[in-house]
């Protein structure tokens, strides 16, 4: 009897192995590809702040940058989820180009301010990414419901950004918001990996195994360099003189 109950268990507890394994396989390739995209994102930021030329470039089309950044939010998803490989690599990468040069700008004046505080404000971003995507990868809690109030608070604070930056001009509505912002992302970080471990499906196809790889990657990549840039503004303001 224990050897029949034990043969009766052991294929379903061979497959359990086999899911997890390829849940560890498939977010492993989500993580890479966002941690090549922040390092490709590094890499165009630095060089465009490097140059006087391109950082006054950058500068002047930064709200070029900053519609072609929202509108490609968008029209990723589609992009990406579309049967041309290509089409769905270059949508991203050509997201983390338009962050890079967007973000020059910023990061340019506080790498010539204080080094320090980029790196500073990198490790804290991604010490806070990295906490709150475990959390979202091990809670048992359904984090679905959130999913509304998270887009409602995201629309509402690029609203504030933008009423800020072009009436109202004020640091400490800079500030507010971007402490908001922080925790904003920090939360729908956790909802985001949540979401992304969901759509694993065992035995998916190529296409889709990539589409959803880059997907995921795109999410989280958006959400961490968000919090990044929020977290550098509010160093930068609390440390001004």
């Amino acid at each position: 009897m224990a050897d029949l109950k034990y043969q009766s268990q052991a294929p379903a507890g061979r497959r359990a192995q086999e899911i997890d394994e390829g849940l560890r396989s498939y977010m492993l390739g989500v993580y890479n590809y966002m941690a090549l995209g922040v390092a490709a994102t590094a890499i165009i930021t630095l060089f465009v702040a490097s140059s006087p030329a391109l950082l006054a470039v950058a500068s002047s089309l930064k709200w070029v940058f900053f519609i072609g950044i929202l509108g490609l939010g968008f029209l990723a998803p589609r992009l990406i989820f579309s049967n041309s490989a290509a089409v769905a690599h270059g949508a991203f990468w050509a997201y983390c180009a338009l962050w890079g040069m967007g973000i020059a700008p910023m990061v340019g004046h506080y790498m010539g301010v204080s080094p320090g505080m980029v790196v500073q404000a990198f490790g804290i971003a991604a010490a806070t990414f990295g906490a709150t995507s475990l959390f979202g990868y091990v809670t048992k809690r359904n984090l679905s419901g959130l999913g509304t109030f998270f887009m409602i608070a995201t629309i509402g604070i690029i609203i504030a950004m933008v009423v800020n930056a072009l009436f109202i001009g004020s640091i400490g509505f800079s500030l507010v918001v971007s402490i908001i912002t922080v925790l904003l992302f920090a939360g729908i970080t956790a909802y985001e990996t949540q979401m992304i471990k969901e759509m694993y499906v065992e035995g998916d196809g190529t296409v889709a195994a990539r589409g959803k790889s880059i997907f995921g990657a795109f999410m989280l990549y958006g959400s961490f360099i968000t919090m990044f840039i929020h977290i550098l503004n509010i160093l930068g303001i609390m440390n001004s003189d």
